[in-house]
């Protein structure tokens, strides 16, 4: 019986791509996302422990997660250059408990929450699931996670599809610690590309990146301490997060998700990126050869990315601002590597930095 209707699904897919037209393409990725989660629930129903059904309706999914300032616009930029493979950023679909402090904050072109949260929290949204007749009698928790999983698909092929290219990919950041247990729930066969950076030179990327920020706002930086790009705090607040994170993550990746986790250093990018692409090109099953490595590294040369200045040529108030690894040693005052220390030494020692 299960057989007969994965068979009538299939066969529903087929029909619905032959259909070319803009409005049928968000159809299309619709229907998509609804059979993925009937494919979902089939496979539970017939006792299939082992869930690893195509996203999207056949099409292979991705997410590069990263702490911020790891390098995750980089590596996003060097894999949508690819002839096969879409990759944009940031759709800010998981991060079950993020959002921002205001929705009003200026920065308009980021969400004021994950999408996750925003279903999550949805109270009408809740209410309905929960009194529904077709939902009421289930945990209200399970019937969000698979809506959640119907909007990403949506978005996701829906984009795809105008591309005209095969594999999709998200710039997912590590809003909070539990990004992999939420990927392992919302979408067991996606593919993850955990992107690693020395916690050091992620908190001097931050610091700069926050200055920058704070002075478009036009706020006071009054509270740096003498002789330190960091405000009071800020370096404690940076390490612990990134220890955090980027620690359940290394632990949490391949524990759920198994061989569809890979891990690539900033700093191995930088030395090596041609085996580092190659790989990673692999990873995602599409074309590795000479001409679509040298492609992406090209798209995402650090002279194209800053308009022109080489790596380590520095312009602080730019998003790529300097391109190095090691920076640090430059920046850190003693007091700040024994805090940096303190608060994330044992990762940074466990990572080989």
């Amino acid at each position: 019986m299960l057989r007969g209707a994965k068979a009538t699904l299939d066969r529903a897919t087929g029909a619905l791509r032959s259909r070319i037209s803009k409005q049928a393409r968000r159809e299309l990725a619709l229907k998509d996302a609804e059979i993925s989660a009937l494919r979902r629930e089939l496979a539970r129903l017939g006792g299939e422990k082992d869930l690893t059904i195509p996203a999207t309706g056949g099409v292979p999914v991705f997410f590069v997660v990263g702490n911020q300032k790891s390098g995750t616009t980089w590596l996003m930029r060097m894999l949508d250059a690819h002839t096969e493979v879409l990759c944009k950023g940031e759709g800010r679909f998981f991060g079950g408990s993020w959002r921002q402090k205001s929705l009003k904050q200026r920065d308009t072109m980021r969400p004021a929450s994950s999408l996750y949260n925003a279903i999550l929290n949805a109270e009408y949204l809740r209410i309905w699931v929960e009194r529904s007749v077709w939902s009421r009698n289930e945990g209200a928790d399970e019937h969000l996670d698979n809506l959640t999983r119907m909007a990403i698909d949506y978005f996701l092929k829906g984009e795809l599809l105008k591309s005209g290219k095969r594999v999709v990919g998200d710039k997912s950041p590590l809003l909070t610690p539990e990004t992999m247990q939420e990927i392992s729930a919302i979408y067991p066969e996606a593919k993850v590309i955990h992107i690693i950076r020395d916690g050091r030179d992620v908190s001097v990327s931050a610091a700069h990146h926050a200055r920058n920020f704070n002075r478009a706002r036009k706020q006071s930086g009054s509270n740096k301490t003498e002789g330190s790009i960091f405000p009071e705090g800020q370096l404690e607040k940076l390490a612990t997060e990134w220890a955090f994170r980027v620690g359940k993550t290394v632990e949490d990746g391949p524990e759920l998700l198994g061989e569809n986790y890979t891990e690539v250093r900033y700093e191995d990018l930088l030395q090596k990126p041609e085996a580092e692409i190659r790989r990673l090109l692999a990873f995602l099953e599409v074309d590795a050869d000479e001409e679509s490595v040298t492609r992406c590294i090209d798209a995402a040369s650090f002279v194209r990315l800053s308009k022109g200045r080489k790596r380590g040529e520095e312009d602080p108030s730019s998003f790529f601002r300097k391109g190095v690894a090691g920076d640090w040693k430059h920046v850190f005052t003693q007091r700040e590597r024994e805090i940096f220390d303190r608060e994330a030494g044992e990762l940074l020692t466990r990572l080989g930095y």
